[in-house]
């Protein structure tokens, strides 16, 4: 790109606002992603307060063929306060709970089409920290399919357990 088209570029830049310059000189205004859900354990699943809101409790009923009663029932527990409900978990072997809608063996959400608006607005930018942390371990550890964890499982790690011989 010669320095006037450059120059070009950034004007129409400033001009659209948060715009990112392409590879090919066009502005785009799309953030850009620095982050990967697939490559990903679903940390963010596995939070202990998941809050739904009463819309997303109708849009889990409809998407279930009950109503909101029984969805309220079936898919949430009490929150923090009397009127807050966040999302039942299940037993997770990696993280020790998770939503209960997290596909275990996938660790891809059963309901993504129709998920809770907190699942639907994470993250809220262009990173993700545990990603971010997820990935500098694996890299560290020269292991892809690291995963860490937030506590150690009894036995996993013998030799530390027993202490200094």
């Amino acid at each position: 790109m010669d320095p006037y088209s450059f120059r070009r570029a950034l004007r129409e830049r400033r001009l659209a606002g948060a715009g990112f310059l392409d590879r090919d000189g066009t502005v785009s205004t799309a953030l850009p992603i620095f982050y990967d859900c697939l490559n990903c354990p679903s940390y963010c699943c596995t939070y202990p307060r998941i809050p739904v809101t009463k819309r997303d409790i109708l849009r889990l009923a409809k998407h279930f063929e009950m109503d909101e009663d029984e969805a309220t029932a079936a898919f949430t527990k009490k929150g923090w306060t009397s009127r807050e409900r966040v999302m039942q978990h299940q037993s997770d072997e990696i993280f020790g709970s998770a939503c209960r809608f997290l596909d275990l063996e996938t660790r891809l959400c059963t309901v993504h089409t129709v998920r809770p608006s907190v699942c639907r607005g994470h993250p809220d930018g262009p990173n993700c920290g545990y990603y971010t942390f997820l990935m500098a371990e694996r890299r560290d550890q020269d292991d892809p399919d690291f995963n860490a964890r937030a506590y150690n499982v009894p036995g996993e790690f013998p030799k530390l357990e027993a202490g200094d011989p």
